[in-house]
């Protein structure tokens, strides 16, 4: 599992903990099984991203340690893309080039949610998961989605910062 493959301490647990939920509520079978998601690398790497989107919009009008707890996440995220590249046989010189290319899109991603889910606007945010996700999915697999992710964002809206940082991450199921 993905916790064994990094050092731990006491203050990276909660970081853990959260990322390893995030992978978890991405894993959902029901995004690629009947939402449309494509079952690959790809489509895996985009499910996190916008699980890491909703849970960077929950903290980003907070200050002091949930914007650190933040960038840990970040990170982790990226360390984790870094070690799944390399098992994937992509070599040394390749990953760097990689990551950024996947940093770029996590960003362009975030920033088109947000800019969609500031004005509560699905269509937009439909939009959104048309162009970097869904791609050929029917309406009604995006439209979906962007009711999921609406969703969720209200859940995570009802969680206190401290309980995440401090290594407590709820989404619902998807249904």
């Amino acid at each position: 599992m993905i916790l064994s493959l990094f050092r731990k301490n006491t203050a990276t647990e909660p970081v853990y903990a959260v990322y390893s939920a995030i992978v978890a509520q991405s894993r959902q079978p029901i995004f690629y099984a009947d939402w449309g998601v494509p079952d690959t690398v790809t489509g895996r790497f985009d499910m996190i991203s916008l699980h890491m989107a909703l849970l960077f919009r929950r903290l980003r009008a907070e200050s002091g340690t949930q914007k650190d707890f933040s960038q840990a996440v970040f990170d982790l995220f990226f360390k984790d893309m870094d070690r799944s590249l390399r098992e994937m046989g992509v070599g040394d010189i390749g990953v760097p080039k990689r990551i950024q290319k996947m940093g770029n899109i996590f960003f362009g991603l975030l920033a088109a949610m947000n800019e969609a889910m500031d004005r509560n606007d699905a269509v937009a945010l439909e939009g959104v998961l048309a162009r970097n996700i869904l791609g050929e999915a029917t309406a009604q697999h995006v439209g979906a989605l962007a009711q999921y992710l609406l969703a969720q964002d209200r859940v995570l809206s009802g969680q206190p910062a401290q309980a995440i940082t401090g290594g407590t991450l709820k989404f619902e199921a998807a249904a």
